[in-house]
């Protein structure tokens, strides 16, 4: 599993937050724990595979904000009790 963390530029109110989280699940069906902070400049989520980063810049575009850069991470799920 993988978690992706990018940077985004133009999200000013909890909309503009809930539309980047909707176009991600709409790019991306299997990505899971969507967030998106305008007071950070990102969104995250976790995917089972790596994603196509090309078009992750290009979903995000089209919706009219600016896409910064892409990080891609291994993501290990932790117990309950951080083990």
């Amino acid at each position: 599993m993988y978690r992706v963390t990018m940077k985004i530029e133009g999200m000013m109110c909890g909309m503009c937050e809930a539309h980047i989280a909707d176009t991600i699940r709409k790019a991306f069906p299997d990505a899971k724990k969507v967030n998106a902070s305008r007071k950070h400049g990102e969104a995250t989520f976790l995917s089972e595979r790596e994603i196509d980063r090309e078009r992750l810049r290009q979903a995000i575009e089209a919706t009219g904000y600016t896409f910064v850069s892409v990080s891609l991470e291994p993501y290990v799920k932790r117990g309950l009790f951080g083990r």
